[in-house]
């Protein structure tokens, strides 16, 4: 199977039903996806596939032949500059455990693109599917907010 993960071409023998997590973590040695649940509730495994955020547990390898995945160490910029979403989560203290932090930044890139500066409402709904069992939703709202904000100024040139 062909696919391009983080801009990188390539090319793996695995079953075409293999979860696309599997590929990443096992095949690729990409270990930021995370296994959470296992059925695509938790958020922990959430990767990009052609732009869209998907929940690579649940997510069969074939769905994503010829696609383009960006896994959380794909966000960073060529001169590992990290992404605004990245940067904010540092900024803004969000990680305690951490486990689910690479699916909620996922999550939170794929909002951003979408609503660049959204509200509470917004983002709640827009994240409601990743589950943080540490409770730092707070600190995460804040953190996209901030994202937002920066990505914007950014693109005005200020």
């Amino acid at each position: 199977m062909r696919m391009r993960i983080n801009g990188r071409v390539t090319n793996l023998d695995v079953e075409p039903e293999m979860p696309l997590l599997w590929a990443i973590r096992e095949q690729l040695k990409l270990p930021g996806t995370k296994f959470g649940c296992g059925i695509g509730q938790c958020g922990a495994c959430t990767v990009h596939l052609n732009g869209q955020p998907v929940r690579s547990c649940s997510t069969p390898v074939s769905a994503a032949e010829d696609a383009d995945i960006t896994t959380i160490e794909g966000l960073a910029g060529e001169n590992g500059r990290l992404h605004a979403v990245q940067q904010a989560w540092i900024d803004h203290q969000v990680p305690q455990c951490g486990y689910c932090q690479s699916g909620q930044i996922m999550g939170a890139v794929s909002l951003l693109r979408a609503t660049p500066n959204p509200t509470d409402a917004e983002i709640d709904a827009a994240m409601g599917g990743h589950i943080c069992r540490c409770g730092a939703y707070g600190r995460i709202r804040s953190a996209i907010k901030a994202a937002g904000k920066q990505e914007t100024n950014a693109k005005k040139g200020a």
